[in-house]
């Protein structure tokens, strides 16, 4: 965890990135995270919100600006480097091992990490404290779980790395309203725990819910930036589609 809030658990300046030979998709995003917090991104469909995101975690090639982890430059690191270095990524699909017990899903997901503080008995312990429901269910099978189970299992596979940024894509995406409050408290937890969190989400209403501050993103750019308090009330159609400035 970082002490105090001089050095921001993450700094994104000038970010742009894209596919392959087309246009940039994430068009210049600048944006600094406060350690401990949760911060959603918002935006229509197809407003570079994933793509956004796997910048981040490096699995789309940064073509200009950089991305930091409590300071530490990891712009052109690979994914496995961003993990040592602090940054924990959960895609909206295929986040765990289905085929693989809860167990296995665990083992795997330090098998490679080399190098980073924390990672051991003593975070397992701390991470099963914050899923319960996991604790004593190593040997069930991760594709029997339920939908927000898996979730769980999700998060909790991603903070095992002792992670100082987790980075979550749609975590509510296809399920129910119930298993949504579920895991957005999860989401809390997790923030409790002292891990910054990045949440990019389409289910505004439940992300806002949580989030101490949105940031709305608008064809790959940031339109807007407020306490998430102040945009639970906003109109959708003009936030979303407002003139980006």
């Amino acid at each position: 965890m970082t002490e105090g809030n001089s050095i921001p658990a993450l700094a994104i300046e000038g970010l742009r990135a894209g596919y392959g030979r087309g246009g940039d998709i994430v068009r210049g995003i600048d944006l600094r995270q406060d350690p401990e917090t949760i911060l959603a991104v918002i935006g229509p469909n197809g407003s570079g919100k994933s793509s956004f995101v796997k910048t981040l975690a490096g699995l789309l090639d940064v073509r200009g600006g950089s991305v930091r982890v409590t300071g530490h430059d990891v712009t052109h690191e690979a994914p496995a480097s961003r993990v040592s270095a602090g940054l924990a990524y959960v895609p909206q699909e295929a986040n765990v091992f289905a085929n693989l017990t809860i167990g296995e899903n665990f083992k795997l997901a330090t098998e490679f990490l080399r190098g980073r503080a924390g990672v051991g008995p003593e975070q397992r312990e701390r991470v099963l404290a914050l899923f319960p429901e996991l604790a004593g269910r190593f040997r069930a099978r991760a594709g029997d779980l339920s939908g927000g189970q898996r979730q769980m299992l999700a998060f909790a596979s991603a903070l095992l790395a002792n992670p100082e940024v987790l980075l979550l894509d749609e975590p509510s995406a296809g399920l129910s309203p119930k298993i949504v409050d579920q895991t957005m408290e999860a989401v809390l937890r997790v923030r409790e725990a002292g891990v910054t969190v990045l949440l990019v989400e389409q289910n505004v209403t439940a992300a806002l819910r949580i989030a101490d501050e949105a940031v709305v993103l608008v064809a790959g750019q940031l339109s807007l930036r407020a306490r998430a308090a102040d945009l639970r009330a906003a109109d959708l159609g003009e936030l979303f589609f407002a003139k980006v400035v």
